[in-house]
């Protein structure tokens, strides 16, 4: 049973896929899905622009085709491997479940538009990346457009993410000039071919760069001599191949395609396989988890309520951190310090949810919660007791005040505010001697206030008043035990407390961060907060 164990779980890759909206991100997660025969002909993902979905609806793609960025985690069978893709939603319906989904993945895929680079939500996402040391791959997209140098934007993504990069296949031309890529490990050029955009690449045409003739057939003279100058430039510029600094996060292996023609997908898809890990040991407050030796382990990363209009239910999403899960198992909740049975948990694929009585290290499983869990739970076996270090609190970037219309409804109110809090789509702060009476909502992603309007009206039948405000920065005070009455501030700084009493300041402008600093010897502020 041991060697099953372990074969299943050395077998699974938990990857996110990050980019900013309009990237491509949706077509290139279909296409994944092709090959991995979870579906059999990818349309074309249709954009938002077509329809105002309503707000409940806000993180739905195409029904007809079931894809549901809200059950975050597709998985899929290919060559030998059990993917699990943990989704992120972009664009306005960024929110702090994006930055808390990559703590649930092992590595990270990212998905850059090759006329436009790297762009402000990436850099964010990269960000976390980078704090939890976790191996990015860039896959660089939209080649068959008109992109930028690809010189330009590899050494954009050096500077802006601060991360080295190593081109694994170079492109061959961009938009009506687009060629294909050179594979730099083999020497062969795989040559463009705009496959039916619903199915697989069609048999790829390799030509080696070396065989002149076949290779001035397929791309022209004028290709062939700039793309022998660009990699001479490469193999002296660029950063060689080492595994151990991609499993550090240190260096991004980079591929090009274009995913919407379905080109250099399968290429990517095949070497992001051998290059990613399988689930890694977590850390606990006892040590280091290993995936493999330890008994059943999970941790809560995402609570969705009201997934399901007819059920009105709660789903707390887990990453499986170690050992099995199986049907109707008892575990342990550490910060509810009790043992429950673990029933009916869902593997979320098109439109319907399937029961799963078997999972593994690596998996996501989504449990029914009667209000019981936690963002940063940990469940275990019985007898097994520790947790898995916090997940973050991220900074908002948006806030409001918030109250209600009718003062009657004060009660429901509260309980709203404080349910959607827990589940982390907001984060709410107190105003310093005013407790409960002046609630100031925090979001990552402006949308989320429209959201939270919509669920206290239709999920606890109380309409709000959402004033905003101009505070951009967020710092948490990392000495507790500092007065913040005794800070010396600026003029745009607002003194707050959060859920759990910790001091934060808001400042309007990010200057004054560094002037309040300046003015206040010895204290040091945070821009996330570890739980």
């Amino acid at each position: 049973m041991g060697s099953d164990l372990s074969n299943e779980i050395m077998r699974r890759r938990t990857f996110a896929i990050i980019s900013h909206p309009d990237a491509g991100k949706t077509t290139l997660t279909e296409k994944f899905l092709l090959y991995g025969g979870q579906i059999n002909l990818a349309g074309s993902v249709k954009g938002k622009a077509t329809a105002r979905h309503a707000v409940s609806d806000w993180m739905e793609i195409e029904k007809e085709r079931g894809i549901s960025v809200t059950s975050s985690v597709l998985q899929f069978e290919y060559e030998g491997k059990c993917i699990n893709i943990l989704d992120t939603p972009g664009h306005q319906d960024f929110s702090e479940d994006t930055y808390r989904t990559l703590m649930a993945a092992d590595s990270a895929v990212m998905v850059i538009d090759g006329a436009k680079g790297v762009e402000p939500q990436t850099r964010k996402l990269f960000k976390v990346c980078g704090r939890r040391g976790i191996p990015v791959f860039t896959f660089i997209n939209k080649m068959d457009r008109d992109a930028r140098d690809s010189f330009d934007l590899i050494d954009e993504i050096e500077k802006e993410l601060g991360i080295a990069t190593c081109p694994i296949n170079w492109p061959i031309g961009s938009g009506k000039d687009f060629k294909g890529v050179y594979d730099r490990k083999s020497g062969n050029i795989v040559e463009f071919a705009d496959t039916e955009k619903g199915t697989k690449e069609g048999k790829e045409i390799v030509i080696s760069l070396s065989d002149e003739e076949a290779s001035l057939k397929a791309i022209g003279e004028e290709a062939r001599e700039k793309l022998i100058n660009e990699i001479e430039l490469l193999d002296g510029a660029s950063e060689p191949f080492d595994q151990e600094e991609v499993n550090n996060g240190k260096l991004s292996p980079v591929f090009f395609g274009s995913a919407l023609t379905n080109f250099g997908v399968e290429i990517f898809l095949h070497n992001f396989l051998k290059m990613t890990m399988s689930p890694l040991p977590r850390v606990s407050d006892t040590g280091v988890i290993d995936p493999v030796e330890r008994g059943f382990s999970a941790f809560v990363f995402k609570i969705q309520a009201n997934m399901n209009k007819a059920h009105r239910d709660r789903v707390a999403f887990m990453r499986i951190c170690s050992g099995k899960y199986e049907g109707g198992m008892d575990v342990y909740h550490v910060q509810g310090e009790k043992e429950l049975r673990l029933i009916q948990p869902q593997q979320m694929m098109a439109d319907d949810r399937h029961v799963v009585d078997k999972a593994y290290a690596g998996d996501i499983i989504g449990v029914f919660d009667p209000g019981i869990y936690s963002i940063g739970d940990t469940i275990c076996s019985p007898g097994d007791k520790f947790r898995f270090s916090g997940i973050p609190t991220f900074a908002p970037e948006h806030f409001a005040r918030v109250r209600q219309v009718d003062t009657m409804k004060r009660k429901q109110f509260v309980k709203g505010i404080m349910q959607i809090a827990e589940e982390g789509a907001i984060q709410i702060f107190q105003e310093e001697n005013y407790g409960m009476e002046e609630i100031i909502v925090g979001v990552v992603g402006v949308l989320q206030f429209e959201v939270l309007q919509y669920r206290l009206k239709n999920e606890y039948n109380v309409e709000i008043i959402l004033e905003q405000l101009p505070y951009e920065h967020i710092r948490w005070i990392r000495d507790r035990s500092i007065d913040p009455s005794t800070i010396t501030g600026t003029s745009d700084m607002k003194r707050v407390r959060d859920l759990k009493g910790r001091p934060l300041l808001l400042f309007v402008n990010s200057w004054s961060i560094g002037m309040t600093l300046e003015r206040n010897e010895g204290l040091e502020l945070d821009e996330f907060s570890d739980n």
